[in-house]
């Protein structure tokens, strides 16, 4: 039996005051691929935060990557996100540096020390994501979807046992959303378990894994229905 990556029991989300979404119950297993969907503040953003860490989990049980976060200490969120990959919609990549600099930024701040070593890792990532020869280069050279390739890149250099992405192809035209789909499909071709929040059910059909849906304060599985 593959491991669970991610086990909600009974989980309420909520922003402050306000509850988001209410009895979540949901099991992840290892290499799985899963799609959460709903309508724009329908809480897709609010349950990816929850899962690392960005907001407290108060209500209910949830374990993600071994850590219950439930009793999870301020202290121990950075643990917690050294075994996530996290990709958002806006790639979050430094505008006064190079790529290579961007990924060796985020090593250096995980606790890598190795020149050599560091060099290696970022080569390896790039290459995955087809930018091996774009390490020269700053963000404002790089097209959307090239940004967006190098942001896979920098989730995967620590391994992660688990990549959140938010929305990775919310700021991409249609092409360039296939494009960025094709290398987080390979990645969980290879074994690694992605939950991808997106509102673009051209992708969600063509490219169709088990789909979980935010509306009315609550989470359900659909089934798809074949096209």
């Amino acid at each position: 039996m593959p491991e669970t990556i991610l086990k909600l029991q009974d989980v309420a989300v909520f922003q402050n005051e306000n509850l988001i979404l209410n009895n979540i119950t949901l099991e992840v297993k290892k290499g799985e691929f899963v799609y959460i969907i709903g309508k724009t503040g329908s809480g897709k953003s609010s349950f990816m935060k929850t899962l690392y860490g960005d907001i407290p989990l108060r209500e209910g049980y949830g374990s993600v990557v071994d850590f219950n976060l439930k009793t999870l200490q301020e202290n121990e969120i950075p643990f917690l996100r050294r075994k996530l990959g996290i990709v958002f919609q806006d790639f979050k990549l430094l505008s006064d540096r190079n790529i290579n600099n961007n990924l060796r930024f985020v090593l250096k701040a995980t606790g890598w020390t190795d020149s050599a070593k560091m060099d290696a890792k970022i080569e390896e990532v790039l290459d995955k994501v087809g930018m091996k020869t774009k390490g020269f280069k700053f963000p404002h050279e790089l097209s959307g979807g090239e940004q967006q390739r190098i942001a896979i890149a920098r989730s995967l250099l620590n391994d992660p046992e688990l990549i959140l992405a938010d929305e990775p192809t919310g700021n991409l035209d249609p092409q360039t959303s296939v494009e960025v789909m094709k290398v987080l499909q390979e990645i969980n071709d290879s074994g690694r378990t992605i939950i991808m929040a997106t509102h673009d059910y051209a992708l969600i059909l063509k490219y169709p894994h088990k789909t979980i849906k935010c509306d009315g304060n609550k989470m359900f599985e659909v089934i798809q229905k074949a096209v």
